[in-house]
This record gives structure tokens, C-alpha cells and sequence, in this order.
């Protein structure tokens, strides 16, 4: 009987699981480790620096202690599909953006919580779902 493959990683990672004796939780864990090198991109920036960014990002804003940028798509299924490719790239870098779609308008929110506000992984993730989106 093979893994559920909803997701690649999500087989994955229980195959993984079962091979280690660990529990999900230790493996995801380890997984994140590996995957946040650069402890200096989980600062939390000053307002300033935030503001700074932002003429350089299409569309978001800083509101609430979080980026975030809403954008209407021609259609439902071009939002879902945006929605999806970002979330790829964001479970490759472990990073994810809250999402919320409503129709044909997609809303992406960026805030580093574990740091308690936004990091420059917030703005390097606003910065990769303006080159995915492409709007």
C-alpha cells in the first residue's frame, strides 16, 4: 500500500517518517533547519526598511504589521492557478503566505510570524510572487 500523494512532499515526508522512527513533527523540524540558513533574513526590519522595499514590489502594502497585496484576476480559475504556483514555490522555501480568495481576487499576506513581524524573507517571498503572478 503506497502514501497518499496529494502533494509530492507530503509523500515524501512520511516516507521519510516511517524510514526514521521520528515523529512528523521532528521531521518537518529538521527539514525547516536545513532550509533556514540565514537566521540574519528572520530579523524582524524596522518600519523604515519595510517602507523602504516597497517601491520596489508591485502592488503591496504595509498594513497591520504585514505585507499584503490583493489582485483581481480575469477569471476564478487564473486566481486558483496563481494560488497554486505560488504555493509550490512557497512550500519549496518554506515560507508561505497567508492566502484568501475570494472569486476572482486573491489576497497574499506575508508576515514572518515565529519572528513576531515582517523579515527580509517577507520581502524576498513578495518579491518571487511578483515574478510568478507576473502582474
Amino acid at each position: 500500500m503506497g502514501l497518499p500523494r496529494y502533494h509530492e512532499g507530503y509523500g515524501a515526508g512520511l516516507a521519510q517518517v516511517a524510514e526514521s522512527n521520528k515523529s512528523v513533527v521532528e521531521v518537518r523540524r529538521a527539514r525547516r533547519m536545513g532550509l533556514r540558513r540565514n537566521v540574519a533574513n528572520m530579523a524582524v526590519l524596522p518600519d523604515e526598511q519595510v517602507d523602504a522595499a516597497l517601491p520596489s514590489l508591485n502592488g503591496w502594502e504595509r498594513a497591520d504589521g504585514v505585507l499584503r497585496r490583493k489582485i483581481k484576476f480575469p477569471a476564478f480559475l487564473d486566481g486558483i492557478d496563481a494560488v497554486r504556483r505560488v504555493a509550490e514555490h512557497a512550500e519549496a522555501k518554506d515560507h508561505h503566505p497567508d492566502i484568501d480568495i475570494r472569486w476572482r481576487t486573491v489576497t497574499f499576506v506575508l508576515v514572518t510570524h515565529s519572528a513576531g513581524g515582517i523579515t527580509q524573507n517577507d520581502i524576498d517571498m513578495a518579491r518571487d510572487i511578483d515574478g510568478i503572478i507576473g502582474v
